[in-house]
């Protein structure tokens, strides 16, 4: 493809040497300087730790002819194009790329802390069972038909992200839910695609390390609720979505259970084998039965009915398919029973989804609730005392162990843990290796408790070091019944 078409949307930019130089041919396009491309367009990006301008010549030496910069780097022969923002031109030319898919496509975006991937794999499963061509993207990766792609980010970058909405316009796609991550945002990953359907789930503490501040956090989110989408859907309980629709009541679709919307849920009645409740929407009451479990999932569900809604489902066929949705993987999800006890597996890695998984099992469980966890390296510390706390004055145990340690020293993360959590109980197990950890819980329970295994969910690895190793909790859980019943 042509070097003036990928750029042809971009603003305020500069080509050096000339103008002509933009017909060259590009077959390619890079964000790594390490990798060897044919005619490659390289972006620099500029990144918390690296910048992208410092590896331009290594890239032109792997094959870039070109180098999308945001200023003029005075030792490369090659064409440079300087425009003020590489990331948002990175965008740009990746949906240029790949023929702009995302203008065949309805799509829905999901933003929020926690919630998302739930919220986006409920419509996803409703689509389908409504006999429409869906596809989806996130954190447990990218679906369409009976295909299962994994994918290493939430939000895919640019070049994979319009790579796979091309894809799904190849394969007769014509729904697309995706989450939406801060990052994506702030990064401009999404900037090209107009949303049919933007849903906000909720916003609580996470990603301090990268947004340095819950205010600047929170602004990011909010920001994705702009021009570029045709609809909102709001957690009317949350005082940022309060907001996102008081700025435009017209466009917006409120749900919730304690504040006025226009999708509210009653009568909610939490078990450790299902959820019901009764739907209002748009004054018409509808009961509703789902496998998904905590009041929190009714929050999912309802932002889920009301983008089916908007996707022209019938509310009496989005109640029933919703019936029938089997719990989310790795999201608050049942999978064992062991010596009458029940043990779950969950996603929770924030203060807030910690907090509402434990008090959903504190609420039902009969007799004692455990709770192993940890926390991720290299990523926010400011949360881990407050996970700690929050363990500490729900669950009856703790038992603390590594999460994805990175390039962190699993008894640092702990520590940090322990701080809030010695502040509330003393009634804690420190054990770094999580399958020890996670087997310590288990010989502790009998009939009638519940265990939570949180922070990790349907993940199939563990980061320690720059390595990923495979574990799963899931797995685990199955092998440790299989040595304590021999």
């Amino acid at each position: 493809m042509k070097l003036s078409r990928l750029i042809k949307r971009l603003n305020d930019k500069t080509i050096y040497p000339s103008d002509k130089d933009v017909e060259i041919n590009i077959e390619t396009l890079t964000k790594d300087s390490r990798i060897k491309v044919e005619n490659g367009l390289f972006f620099c990006l500029r990144g918390h730790t690296d910048d992208g301008h410092n590896h331009a010549e290594e890239a032109v030496k792997n094959g870039a002819v070109c180098v999308v910069t945001e200023k003029y780097i005075k030792r490369l022969s090659c064409v440079q194009v300087v425009v003020d923002d590489t990331r948002l031109a990175y965008s740009y030319a990746a949906a240029e790329f790949y023929e702009n898919p995302q203008n065949n496509l309805k799509i829905t975006g999901v933003v929020g802390t926690n919630g998302k991937t739930s919220v986006c794999n409920i419509i996803y499963k409703v689509l389908q069972k409504a006999g429409k061509n869906a596809g989806v993207i996130g954190t447990l990766g990218v679906a369409y038909g009976n295909n299962v792609i994994k994918s290493a980010l939430t939000t895919p970058d640019p070049d994979d992200l319009f790579k796979t909405l091309k894809l799904f316009v190849d394969n007769s796609v014509e729904y697309v839910v995706m989450e939406v991550s801060a990052h994506a945002i702030w990064l401009n990953k999404v900037a090209p695609i107009k949303f049919e359907c933007m849903i906000f789930t909720n916003c609580t503490h996470d990603h301090l390390d990268y947004f340095y501040d819950f205010l600047s956090y929170r602004s990011v989110k909010k920001s994705a609720f702009n021009k570029n989408s045709r609809f909102f859907i709001v957690n009317a309980d949350d005082s940022l979505g309060s907001e996102i629709y008081a700025e435009n009541p017209k466009k917006t679709l409120t749900y919730g259970i304690y504040s006025p919307a226009d999708v509210f849920a009653v009568k909610i009645k939490e078990s450790l084998c299902d959820l019901t409740f009764v739907m209002n929407m748009f004054d018409m009451l509808y009961d509703v039965k789902s496998n998904l479990l905590g009041e929190f999932n009714a929050y999912n569900l309802l932002a889920s009915v009301c983008a089916c809604f908007l996707c022209g489902i019938k509310i009496d066929d989005i109640v029933k398919y919703i019936t029938t949705i089997p719990p989310i993987s790795g999201r608050m999800q049942h999978v064992a029973k062991f010596r009458q006890a029940e043990i779950f597996i969950d996603y929770a890695h924030t203060p807030d989804g910690l907090n509402k998984s434990l008090s959903f099992l504190a609420s039902t469980t009969k007799r004692k609730t455990i709770v192993v966890f940890g926390a991720g390296g290299n990523r926010d510390k400011t949360k881990r005392p407050y996970m700690g706390k929050i363990a500490g004055d729900i669950a009856d145990y703790v038992v603390l162990t590594s999460d994805n340690p990175r390039r962190e020293n699993p008894s640092d993360i702990i520590k940090d843990i322990e701080d809030g959590l010695k502040t509330v109980t003393k009634n804690y197990y420190v054990e770094p290796d999580r399958f020890l950890a996670i087997k310590h819980a288990m010989t502790l329970l009998s009939s009638g408790d519940s265990l939570l295994i949180a922070g990790k969910g349907a993940e199939s690895t563990q980061e320690i070091g720059d390595c990923k190793v495979e574990f799963s909790d899931k797995d685990a859980v199955f092998k440790i019944i299989a040595e304590l019943n021999e």
